[in-house]
């Protein structure tokens, strides 16, 4: 079965055999419910109603998970389950990293561990996805200690791209200039979590400043047409998470979500998971629900799944 007549059908199970990418997905939060429950005993419930802040999150994340996978052990089970996880969903190409302060607490300081820790798990679990690993930070930590953990970074080249996460007014954009240069001299893609909680201008200025190839979200770029221009013609790829969006209050209706605006105006969109534990949101789930509540055509989402899949 294709993957248009899957949507049109609702056959969840089909749309899981189509090939498709996961190019947004914190890994700690992005495996399989039924894998962790029975190598721990751990039964981790989605939410399902509408919070009101990130606050709201990791209060959930801290009343559901707190520090019980914080050891060597934990991460590396985190690992497998996010592998076992996008394999059972058909994802073919999958994009996910450690933090860079994870280094130190969960893999002695020894960078060929931690990329063999991925490396493992991708070959145990789901060889045959592509797997792109990727060097994760925090915005609310200082630069100083960012550039010292990402000394152990450089020269690695089992990494395919960077990204920043966190609270989006931390601190300003400007200051992570310098590590962005670096890592664009190292080969990296370069990514950042931006326009999720900030503005249109945020967006574009964290393109410019950055030099940004992608942007994890940015549907707030959707509210200025004329940043909606700027990310089509410079080809600014945004990987977005629909449910995370609905369910964290950023849109109130996916039939409303701004990804339909975006990908009708020529910028270069992907749909992703964010955090599968918390959100439910599996990808073959996300095209679905995208499908179903009217937001965007099956042509529409089988061109965007193709298009994610394209190499870049």
């Amino acid at each position: 079965m294709n993957f248009t007549v899957a949507l049109e059908q609702g056959n969840l199970e089909a749309l899981r055999e189509c090939p498709k990418a996961d190019l947004h997905n914190h890994f700690v939060l992005g495996g399989s419910r039924k894998y962790l429950k029975e190598h721990t005993g751990r039964d981790i419930r989605p939410i399902t109603e509408q919070l009101h802040s990130m606050n709201d999150m990791h209060a959930w994340n801290g009343q559901n998970i707190g520090n019980y996978f914080d050891t060597p052990e934990g991460r590396r089970l985190l690992i497998k389950a996010t592998f076992t996880q996008a394999k059972e969903d058909g994802v073919t190409i999958l994009e996910i990293g450690e933090d860079v302060w994870g280094l130190g607490a969960f893999f002695g300081g020894n960078i060929e561990e931690l990329a063999e820790a991925f490396e493992s798990a991708h070959k145990e679990i789901a060889p045959e996805i592509e797997l792109r690993l990727q060097i994760g930070m925090s915005r609310h930590c200082d630069i100083a200690y960012l550039e010292d953990c990402l000394s152990h970074f450089w020269g690695c080249k089992a990494f395919y791209s960077i990204d920043l996460y966190g609270d989006e007014l931390a601190q300003p954009i400007e200051n992570f200039i310098p590590i962005y240069r670096r890592a664009k001299a190292e080969g990296l893609r370069l990514k950042a979590h931006v326009g999720e909680w900030g503005t249109a201008e945020d967006v574009r200025r964290a393109v410019e400043c950055l030099e940004l190839d992608e942007v994890q979200h940015g549907i707030a770029a959707a509210t200025d047409p004329s940043v909606v221009r700027f990310l089509a013609d410079n080809k600014i790829r945004l990987n977005i998470t629909p449910t995370s969006n609905y369910l964290l209050g950023r849109v109130q209706d996916l039939k409303d979500h701004p990804i339909a605006e975006l990908y009708r105006n020529g910028v270069d969109v992907t749909i992703n998971s964010d955090d599968v534990l918390i959100f439910d949101s599996d990808v073959s789930k996300e095209y679905l629900r995208l499908y179903q509540s009217g937001c965007l055509t099956a042509k529409e989402l089988d061109n965007i799944r193709k298009n994610g899949l394209k190499k870049i």
